[in-house]
């Protein structure tokens, strides 16, 4: 087992990542620190394997960070809109992290697409 782990350790926290990313995902709100972490994993897995698109999983991650940061601490002082002495103009403040998210599922998917494609083309050479 230790010589699988020592062999796969990258294959290990990249699913892993997609997992929490996943897990997060359905409940975006009580998942969003799952999310986040995913997002931040995925980043620096990236980068430790020198891949082209850690740059692009980094700023996403960035965006997620950002966004969560407004909505904890707009969720702190009381929400906004309705009730709130906020106005609703504060919740674009929030839009980084649907936009994060959504950059994260786009990447995972053509990466997968794109690794799928590559082992295709290894089999059939």
């Amino acid at each position: 087992m230790n010589k699988f782990i020592k062999n796969n350790w990258k294959r290990i926290l990249h699913l892993a990542a997609v997992a929490l990313f996943i897990i997060g995902t359905i409940d975006p709100l009580e998942g969003s620190v799952l999310i986040m972490v995913g997002s931040i994993l995925l980043a620096a897995l990236g980068f430790f394997d020198n891949q082209q698109n850690w740059t692009f999983f980094f700023s996403a991650s960035i965006l997620i960070i950002i966004g969560l940061f407004f909505l904890f601490y707009l969720s702190s002082l009381g929400g906004f809109g309705g009730n709130s002495t906020l106005s609703w103009w504060y919740g674009l403040l929030i839009l980084p992290y649907p936009i994060g998210w959504l950059s994260v599922l786009v990447l995972l998917i053509h990466t997968a697409f794109k690794n799928r494609k590559q082992q295709i083309q290894n089999k059939n050479e």
